[in-house]
């Protein structure tokens, strides 16, 4: 006699196959949760090293951004710098006085005229003597220009020129303004050395031999009209200065 009946058996092996469907369920349901458990922390890991790197890779982006922008304001400064000196190199700085409408200080491009001076100066007045200074004339850094009147009849100061006033000279030949020393000491003085014909004033040219105020206004004259002397040889190109007289003064002149 069978020990279960056939509905026994049944039971049994549907107890079993429930059994091991729950084990084969947990089994897998594990495993599953072990993969996935291992994605996250590989998923975890990736993506903090992928964070980590984008953050190295934009604090080098911009540590090269801020060196390329530290680079282009150094370079910005050292052109505007460079630029700063080319100007300044390439001025001058000039004194206008007399009849122009603007007197004063003007910085103007080197190698500029006297009639560029004139121009930034307000231009002529009406009573400007033109025919008395050269329009023309190159200026040099620190000229100061007189821009004479028709009303001045006798105007015996040098029209453009660097020294510091009429009697300048002077200090740079021995003898200081305003000196009581007598007429021979200084004119002994003043030809012990060269007199420059391109700068030096009336009373400078008359301490010449033969050389007296009528010629040494003459020659101040020249020059406002014509410019400054290229040689010494030039002066005979004044009026009342033939070769005779310059082989006198020759040795005692330069330009």
């Amino acid at each position: 006699m069978n020990k279960f009946n056939k509905k026994q058996k049944i039971i049994i092996i549907s107890i079993i196959c429930i059994i091991a469907i729950l084990i084969i369920y947990f089994y897998i349901n594990d495993n599953i949760k072990i993969k996935n458990a291992s994605n996250l922390e590989d998923l975890a890991t990736y993506e903090e090293q992928n964070n980590l790197n984008k953050t190295e890779n934009q604090s080098g982006e911009e540590t090269g951004e801020g060196n390329k922008n530290n680079e282009n304001n150094e370079e910005t400064n050292k052109n505007d710098n460079s630029q700063n000196q080319e100007n300044s190199s390439d001025e001058i700085t000039v004194h206008i006085t007399g009849a122009v409408n603007k007197e004063g200080v003007y910085k103007l491009k080197k190698e500029s005229r006297v009639q560029d001076a004139v121009e930034i100066a307000g231009g002529l007045k009406e009573d400007a003597d033109t025919k008395r200074i050269n329009l023309a004339y190159q200026l040099e850094d620190g000229m100061k220009i007189i821009v004479p009147s028709i009303n001045d009849e006798n105007l015996e100061e040098e029209l453009i020129t660097t020294e510091i006033g009429k009697n300048a000279g002077e200090t740079s030949t021995g003898t200081s303004s305003g000196s009581s020393t007598d007429t021979s000491t200084t004119q002994n003085a003043k030809t012990s050395s060269k007199v420059n014909i391109n700068t030096a004033n009336e009373e400078e040219l008359d301490t010449l031999p033969g050389i007296g105020e009528a010629t040494a206004r003459k020659i101040i004259e020249y020059r406002n009209e014509n410019g400054k002397f290229s040689s010494i040889e030039d002066i005979k190109n004044v009026k009342g200065i033939g070769e005779s007289k310059f082989e006198e003064i020759r040795d005692l002149i330069c330009v």
